[in-house]
């Protein structure tokens, strides 16, 4: 691992909670740098919140999909957060919820000026669903850079996973933004954690404070 995602990596295993809100007007202050993690509610979002940030507990998981319906705030340091947006792709979820968080989360992206990058956990078993679309989408147009984590890379074998990555890079370089990218990913065995931080480092890095 480089200097830099070294750096990351102490940083991140800084992680405390701040606040869970559903509501953007109750986040922090518009200052400093986030970065936020989206996913369907399958995908293993808060797992690896919790290896990238060396706690066993600090985002929940649980055997119910979309159990997160805030936006959860983690603190890193005074100017630096971690945020995880709510689980979307959740049948269950109430036509109430779902309505507004597809006006809360473009209004997220668009609006939030500290919002340094979006990481987009996917199931390389099954990616690029319509949900994964539309956060594509909405990162392209808001000018938000985007890393896509295949998650469970494990759970394929290698050819099979480097041929979705592959099929996951041409979907970003026609609906991505400038700055999408891709990588493979188990929050299970620690797979593409030096890579992942190597990417939050750059996206953290203009938030770092003097000394």
């Amino acid at each position: 691992m480089n200097d830099d995602g070294a750096a990351a990596r102490k940083l991140l295993q800084n992680a405390h909670f701040l606040l869970s809100s559903p509501e953007l007007r109750q986040l922090p202050g518009d200052h400093g740098i986030e970065v936020a993690f989206a996913g369907r509610s399958n995908s293993g979002k808060s797992s690896a919140i919790n290896v990238l940030c060396n706690q066993r507990n600090l985002a929940r998981t649980s055997r119910t999909p979309g159990r997160t319906q805030h936006f959860v705030v983690f603190a890193l340091d005074e100017t630096r957060r971690l945020v995880d947006l709510p689980g979307f792709g959740y049948a269950k979820v109430a036509k109430s919820v779902r309505a507004h968080w597809d006006r809360a989360l473009p209004q997220y992206l668009e609006r939030r000026q500290s919002l340094a990058g979006l990481v987009l956990l996917m199931d390389i078993r099954h990616p690029i669903k319509p949900q994964d679309e539309i956060i594509i989408a909405w990162c392209a147009a808001a000018g938000v850079p985007l890393h896509v984590l295949l998650n469970k890379a494990d759970k394929l074998s290698r050819g099979a996973a480097l041929d979705t990555l592959r099929a996951v890079e041409r979907h970003l370089a026609a609906h991505g933004g400038e700055a999408s990218s891709v990588q493979l990913f188990s929050a299970l065995k620690q797979q593409g954690v030096e890579e992942a931080f190597t990417v939050l480092a750059d996206w953290l890095e203009a938030g770092a404070t003097p000394g």
